[in-house]
């Protein structure tokens, strides 16, 4: 048997790369070609790993989302497991991530034998989340509140750039993670929604007050993710996250969506509460994960 690990260079490769991660996450949505495309940034590093031509496993190289860490995540199909591909595709992606300077390591797994994997080469739990899932039905649209307006961002455009400002900088901080989130306004405009339409802003007078919304899904479009939901800290209490997500499972189900689930860390107890106020069930445990780099010897092989 003989495995070749390659950079994703061309589309084809990508969509190869895309087939990988939906086979091991079929309940994750999987960004498009042409949403990697727009992600790529020197740093960032896909390979594919292939055993004796044929396409095995997947992984991708990058910053963390607050930039101090790798982030590591390297996928093998199924029926090509324990022949030592995980293992090459680790060591590729760490040597990848030490070669840009990091001495840390971040990665998730959501399945024991994964998390067993990953403890054999150094990486210790850091945090757990857990996936809500909400079956869509008949979702009537929430009354209009007035002490506010809730508008999509595809009928005022220029409030998702003032949303990033007043809304997401000063409600990143109270995301439960060790180090602070950082997303710069370049990638609040790519990475954190996919519709317009399907995103939602609460206003009151020039502010935005929050955020909601669904990131749509091409190769499920009966499922959604729901997307960042943040309320400034003085609206709180309010019913404003509430009527947003509302807001958005009324577009869902006028737009052929019939579920939508979410991820919460743990110690976000006041949005599980909402999610469950609201209807959602728990499904998937998400562990994080950290290891110091470079990795340690390898391991047996798997």
């Amino acid at each position: 048997m003989t495995t070749t690990i390659r950079t994703a260079i061309t589309d084809a490769d990508y969509e190869a790369w895309r087939a990988v991660r939906i086979a091991v996450l079929p309940y994750e949505r999987c960004p498009t070609v042409a949403e990697m495309r727009d992600l790529d940034h020197p740093g960032r590093l896909m390979v594919l790993a292939e055993v004796d031509g044929e396409v095995a496993g997947s992984g991708l190289a990058d910053r963390s989302s607050d930039g101090e860490r790798g982030s590591l995540a390297a996928r093998v199909q199924p029926d090509f497991r324990r022949r030592g591909v995980g293992t090459d595709l680790l060591r590729v992606l760490a040597e990848h991530a030490v070669a840009q300077g990091y001495d840390i390591a971040g990665a998730s797994v959501d399945d024991d034998e994964s998390r067993l994997f990953a403890e054999r080469f150094g990486f210790v739990e850091t945090n757990r989340q857990v996936e809500q899932v909400r079956q869509i039905g008949d979702e009537p649209r929430p009354a209009a509140p007035t002490e506010y307006k809730i508008v999509s961002v595809a009928e005022r455009p220029e409030l998702w750039t003032a949303a990033y400002h007043q809304v997401a900088l000063p409600t990143f901080p109270d995301m439960d993670h060790q180090f602070a989130v950082k997303v710069s306004a370049a990638e609040w405009d790519k990475e954190w929604i996919n519709d317009p339409a399907a995103m939602f802003v609460a206003f009151a007078g020039d502010e935005v007050i929050g955020v909601a919304g669904l990131m749509l899904d091409s190769d499920r479009p009966e499922r959604a993710e729901v997307a960042y939901t943040a309320v400034r800290r003085e609206w709180r209490g309010k019913s404003v996250a509430a009527t947003l997500k509302r807001t958005s499972m009324a577009w869902a189900a006028d737009h052929g969506i019939t579920e939508i689930y979410t991820w919460t860390q743990r110690g976000n107890n006041s949005m599980r509460r909402l999610n469950e106020h609201l209807g959602f069930t728990y499904g998937i445990v998400s562990i994080s994960l950290r290891a110091p780099l470079p990795l340690p010897g390898e391991p047996s092989k798997t």
